[in-house]
């Protein structure tokens, strides 16, 4: 039975997630599998990919044919080389510890190659965000000048009025000025009766002495 090392489809529309299988090569793409190798996630920067190393090596030492995308992953994780190792062992090239060494030697140097990779990308981001703020900033800023200059002109050629406080009139002041002033004429003392005392004294008199006249009872 040809085996073949894949890649089948998982995840969302328009973000697909994939498992790296060992597979019959007449089976359906999606369809059944013989074994799940690995992972592969290609919507991270870098992208992510998990694989088995040593399920991927035995598939390989029995004849599994990995497909063009599989075979760059495997790579890319160091598989095909440690199958290469372990067929120079089987001929007696290099000795079983010494495969070990150099496959560790080669995977720590591609772990530290990957993360600083992610390193650059982060600082990348980074510088990004900061150059698009001080941009933002330098827009803001020249925007708040302008108007603010814009006021100061308009300031300036606008004349300056006096406002004059209106003189508050109420209705009683309205109708005493409007009132005719009448100036009060005092009585004349000329038009008073004018009575003597003398002739008051004259008048009485006679009465008086026709009381002395009158006979007593």
């Amino acid at each position: 039975m040809p085996v073949k090392i894949r890649l089948q489809r998982h995840g969302k529309k328009g973000k697909p997630f994939y498992w790296l299988v060992a597979a019959d090569a007449r089976a359906k793409r999606d369809g059944r599998y013989l074994e799940k190798i690995g992972t592969y996630n290609p919507n991270t920067n870098p992208a992510i990919v998990n694989i088995n190393i040593d399920t991927a090596v035995k598939w390989l030492e029995n004849g599994a044919q990995p497909t063009d995308t599989a075979r760059t992953l495997l790579s890319y994780r160091g598989a095909l080389l440690k199958h290469h190792l372990q067929v120079g062992v089987r001929k007696g090239a290099v000795t079983q510890e010494d495969a070990d060494k150099k496959f560790e030697a080669w995977l720590e140097q591609k772990n530290i190659l990957i993360q600083a990779k992610v390193d650059g990308l982060s600082s990348n981001k980074a510088k990004v965000k900061a150059d698009k703020f001080a941009a933002e900033k330098a827009i803001n800023e020249k925007r708040a000048a302008d108007a603010k200059a814009l006021l100061e002109e308009a300031v300036a050629e606008e004349p300056v009025v006096e406002e004059k406080i209106p003189a508050v009139v109420t209705e009683e002041a309205v109708s005493v000025a409007e009132e005719p002033v009448v100036e009060e004429e005092a009585p004349a003392a000329a038009e008073e009766p004018v009575v003597q005392e003398e002739s008051l004294a004259t008048e009485e008199a006679p009465a008086a002495e026709k009381a002395d006249d009158a006979p007593e009872a």
